[in-house]
């Protein structure tokens, strides 16, 4: 996922950038979600990812909205934590939560990551174990982006009770919170392939039955799932690096709910 010198790099590429706004005219997105999308103060490394990651379509199927409260896994850039900032606004909240392992070895990295929030004032920077998440109050949301593939690697995470986080993720958020997934998709039946020591070996995927299998063990429901990032060209047997796949490979949201009951 991560290869900790790549990132650091990205993480200084933060000044603010002028392209051209690249907000979705897509019907049925929010008018608060396209400011979010437009506003000034993302970087222009943010922006040219947009038209792979289609944040306004993406942010519109979480329903992430004005005022709620919401956790960030790994914002390392903090690409979906500034624009979930701008959606939530000045009566929401957003907790960005950095692994301890990868702070204790990155120790610049803490200091990068809330230098590049310094214009969201309603961000929080949190470093914890993952499967010891928690944040002062109750939460509609938890994002993860691209990460639950790399769990089993002690090289990123440290040792992780995979379904201890998820648990902690339950306890975390409101009855009705929403728990939303995004990831590459691996071949079906795979299960988790980046158990290889070696980060070059790894494919950075995972199989989405795992996911929903592991999460809903929590309690979780799964809600809705979507393919607007899905790329049915993608052979699944590649890096998600490789140069011929990167930033276009198939790749699920999955959407849970913890019941209201």
């Amino acid at each position: 996922m991560r290869v900790f010198a790549t990132l650091l790099m990205g993480l200084l590429a933060n000044s603010p950038g002028h392209a051209a706004d690249s907000a979705s005219n897509t019907v049925g997105i929010p008018p608060y979600i396209s400011a979010a999308v437009a506003d000034r103060d993302r970087p222009t490394t943010d922006r040219v990812r947009d038209p792979n990651q289609r944040p306004a379509d993406v942010l519109a199927f979480v329903g992430v909205k004005p005022g709620d409260r919401v956790a960030d896994f790994w914002p390392a850039p903090p690409y979906s934590t500034r624009l979930l900032s701008r959606v939530v606004g000045p009566r929401g909240h957003v907790y960005a939560i950095l692994p301890e392992k990868f702070v204790r070895d990155v120790p610049s990295a803490e200091a990068a990551v809330r230098n590049s929030l310094a214009k969201y004032p309603n961000t929080t920077l949190l470093t914890q174990p993952f499967d010891r998440f928690a944040v002062p109050e109750p939460l509609d949301l938890v994002y993860l982006g691209k990460i639950y593939h790399d769990f089993p690697n002690l090289a990123e995470m440290g040792p992780i009770d995979i379904a201890e986080l998820n648990r902690a993720v339950f306890r975390a958020l409101k009855p009705g919170g929403a728990y939303v997934i995004v990831d590459h998709a691996a071949t079906p039946g795979s299960g988790y392939l980046d158990t290889e020591p070696n980060m070059a070996k790894r494919l950075h995927r995972i199989d989405p039955l795992t996911v929903k299998r592991q999460v809903e063990a929590a309690g979780f429901v799964l809600a809705a799932e979507s393919r607007l990032l899905a790329n049915p060209n993608d052979p699944h047997t590649k890096s998600v690096f490789d140069p011929s796949i990167r930033e276009r490979t198939d790749r699920f949201i999955l959407k849970f709910q913890k019941p209201k009951g």
